[in-house]
């Protein structure tokens, strides 16, 4: 992905499955580290109940990637947001890495604190945030929380919550081919057709400037696009029905391919009356 620089208005994004590569290629380390260009990097593991051992695979795993400059920061609790030794962490830092956990516990103790404050300050000045399993989930407005893996959604069994809003209009779920989250994502798009529900792969990323993002990493990103659906069973069946929706459009992305979130579209597709015509012509 081309390295805009200065000309950004914000920093990028780096939504990531979860299960990234830390031995290998690290193709998505590596995108990390490049646009750090050599910064500090602040690695957040609050999303853990048990923090110990995250930092010093992280540090490996960063070590020959040009990232010299990594600390931790951990909150036990929110109380803690306010203890300006915390807040100084995140002083000089070219980027934030949030690691997996339960997402609720990111947005619960950083919400609404001067962490989080910072944290969009960073961003906003052109800083890098990431995040990994948990850590991309939260960067919703709205976050999936809980909801059954590997079977048709059930009306009733799905569980979201704010984020922290750091990406607008999507709903995002992590280790998705997987753990064959299909069902809850569908689901999430049926309570908020308005939003794109964005489903990633494990060792896969998005990374996101402005309303566009490209995909890296070796498995795939899946958009579910409700807006067109023309019926849905979400509000009137009972809880433990299984869902319907007619219409609804899926896009399945791989490393390489690009989206363009405001018009809800790949970035490059082929033109539509282009492709009709050749098929009228095959017909003749």
């Amino acid at each position: 992905m081309a390295d805009h620089g200065s000309k950004r208005s914000k920093g990028l994004l780096i939504i990531i499955g979860g299960g990234e590569d830390r031995e290998g290629e690290r193709v998505i380390l590596r995108e990390v580290a490049r646009h750090l260009n050599g910064g500090k990097l602040v690695l957040a593991t609050v999303a853990s109940h048990q923090p110990e051992g995250y930092f010093e695979v992280y540090q490996k795993a960063f070590a020959d990637l040009g990232i010299e400059d990594l600390v931790e920061l951990y909150v036990e609790d929110r109380a803690e947001t306010l203890d300006p030794e915390k807040l100084r962490l995140l002083d000089g830092a070219a980027g934030v890495f949030f690691s997996g956990g339960d997402q609720l516990r990111i947005s619960s103790q950083v919400g609404d604190t001067p962490i989080e404050q910072r944290v969009r300050e960073i961003h906003e000045s052109g800083g890098v945030i990431a995040g990994t399993s948990a850590g991309a989930s939260m960067m919703s407005e709205t976050m999936l929380v809980k909801g059954t893996s590997g079977e048709s959604h059930k009306i009733g069994d799905l569980h979201m919550a704010p984020g922290l809003g750091l990406v607008r209009n999507v709903i995002i779920d992590q280790h998705f081919a997987e753990r064959g989250r299909f069902g809850r994502l569908f689901g999430a798009v049926a309570h908020n057709p308005r939003e794109l529900g964005i489903g990633i792969d494990e060792d896969t990323a998005l990374v996101l400037e402005d309303d566009r993002f490209e995909v890296i990493g070796s498995g795939c990103v899946y958009v579910a696009d409700g807006a067109g659906v023309t019926h849905s069973n979400i509000a009137e069946a009972r809880p433990e029905r299984a869902l319907s929706m007619y219409d609804i459009r899926l896009h399945v992305l791989s490393s390489g391919d690009s989206f363009d979130l405001a018009k809800r579209r790949p970035a490059v597709v082929p033109d539509v009356r282009t492709s009709h015509a050749i098929e009228a012509r095959a017909a003749e």
